[in-house]
């Protein structure tokens, strides 16, 4: 047949398409519906009550067509993070329940906590937040507010730039995100346990301080101990970029309730070191102070037996009257959180004690008015005249003598090592550190931080809760 004479379709002739039309096959009820420009991706809920739901689930199988993989905390192609919509978010993973029956729970807990002492000499420390922030201008925007004091130049330093300095001076979430990436590097035990990860902040949800991660389960100890875990290249690493702490224990009932805390006294629970404030008062000869505090310096280190050198330096005070301690007492500065700290755990019935490598008649007062249950330092021997002989009574409270007294105090309150906790300062707390459940550098020297299970590096003892899971609502109402 010939179609030589049909015309040309509009689109064969070059022109512009017919315009497409709403059928009345394709039209509803509802004008609204059929000429709307945007559709929402949500479809209208077309249940009214529990019953209607009942009733179109008779014959519908309700089990998910694969296994539940719940969100990780790292996002990535498989994890995406929960998604959000219309305002509403919501993720039912639940990585903090209990473990199913006849599983052991593998959960590690991991505090972060931003230091608020600079650890690093000739890098000023980032200004600490409070625990609400009402401005707007983000944390760490500029390193100062007076424009005399801006620096025109960085500061010249052979460390790499910490990286709070960029993402803020708290444990940002990119400080948060950078951790889990460094703990998905550590081989897991080998099963079917599906990684997770939770946290929550411990002090300020905008601007944390101190932030809590639950890590389920935790690296293979057959590959890693918790011990050598905490010793890692790469964790020592991340808390000098990030300027923070990181505190690893295993989540046990024993590290929500401890019942015995057991503290070292000289730059511990005052600032001072007592034999050094002894020999400061000494005029004659001039060099005393200087000789005592260099002996005091190695002996901290580990450089010195700590025994040999405190009878040396006693043996340099000879002649000084007793009632020297007493003079003392005024001159004690106890360090900032101590008396809140006592208190909190005198609410909570956790028993305390001090073990000082100082002298009894200062130690003995201070824990009275503090409150601490039980003190233990050395006695000197004191003449007829009222004066020091230079001469030390009994054994030498060292590193020995702290481990000792501290299983001795924890026989005789009851407790179990697991609940015991031990905080100094000095390589003469090592032992005592490492035979408690958890053993606590406070401001330490570089070795005694590297050889305790936890460092804490702050202005305040109080800090020490954060490490028990207490949130600073719960340390408000401990400390009123």
């Amino acid at each position: 047949m010939d179609n030589t004479d049909a015309p040309e379709s509009p689109s064969k002739q070059g022109g512009r398409p017919s315009r497409p039309q709403l059928a009345s096959s394709m039209r509803s009820s509802s004008f609204l519906n059929d000429h709307q420009q945007y559709r929402s991706p949500v479809q209208p809920e077309s249940h009214f009550g529990i019953d209607t739901v009942i009733q179109e689930l008779q014959d519908v199988r309700v089990s998910p067509p694969k296994p539940f993989s719940p969100y990780n905390g790292v996002p990535n192609q498989d994890d995406p993070p929960p998604r959000i919509i219309e305002g509403l978010s919501h993720d039912f993973s639940h990585p903090n329940c209990a473990p199913r029956k006849g599983v052991k729970s593998q959960r590690l807990i991991a505090t972060l906590m931003y230091k608020t002492k600079s650890q690093n000499a000739g890098v000023s420390a980032s200004p600490r937040l409070g625990t609400s922030s009402t401005s707007d201008i983000p944390a760490n925007f500029a390193p100062t507010t007076n424009l005399d004091k801006f620096p025109l130049e960085p500061p010249a330093t052979a460390e790499p730039e910490q990286l709070d300095n960029i993402y803020g001076s708290y444990v940002s979430p990119m400080c948060i995100t950078s951790f889990l990436q460094l703990m998905s590097s550590f081989p897991l035990p080998q099963d079917d346990v599906e990684p997770t990860s939770s946290h929550r902040c411990l002090d300020d949800p905008d601007h944390p301080l101190v932030v809590e991660l639950a890590l389920c389960p935790a690296p293979s100890p057959d590959y890693l101990s918790l011990a050598d875990l905490r010793k890692h290249e790469l964790i020592y690493r991340f808390e000098r970029e990030w300027n923070v702490d990181v505190a690893l224990q295993t989540d046990t009932i024993w590290r929500r309730h401890p019942r015995l805390v057991v503290f070292d006294m000289d730059s511990t629970l005052i600032t001072q070191e007592v034999i050094d404030l002894l020999a400061a008062t000494i005029t004659d000869p001039p060099d005393l102070a200087a000789k005592v505090a260099d002996i005091t310096h190695r002996a901290m280190l580990g450089e010195l037996e700590f025994d040999a050198a405190f009878r040396e330096r006693v043996t340099l005070l000879k002649g000084l009257p007793a009632t020297i301690f007493e003079q003392l007492r005024p001159v004690l500065d106890v360090t900032r959180g101590v008396p809140a700290l006592i208190k909190a755990f005198k609410k909570l019935g956790i028993k305390t004690a001090v073990l000082s490598g100082g002298f009894l008649p200062l130690t003995s007062w201070l824990a009275g008015e503090l409150g601490i249950d039980h003190a233990h330092a050395n006695e000197v021997v004191i003449d007829d005249a009222g004066k020091l002989t230079g001469e030390v009574l009994g054994r030498i409270v060292g590193k020995e003598r702290k481990q000792e007294l501290l299983l001795e105090i924890a026989k005789k309150e009851g407790v179990s090592l697991e609940q015991v906790v031990a905080v100094g300062d000095g390589a003469n707390d090592l032992l005592m550190l490492g035979t408690a459940g958890l053993g606590v550098a406070w401001n330490a020297k570089p070795r005694v931080q590297m050889e305790a299970s936890a460092r804490l590096n702050s202005d305040s003892l109080l800090d020490l809760l954060y490490l028990f899971g207490f949130t600073s609502e719960e340390i408000d109402l401990l400390t009123a």
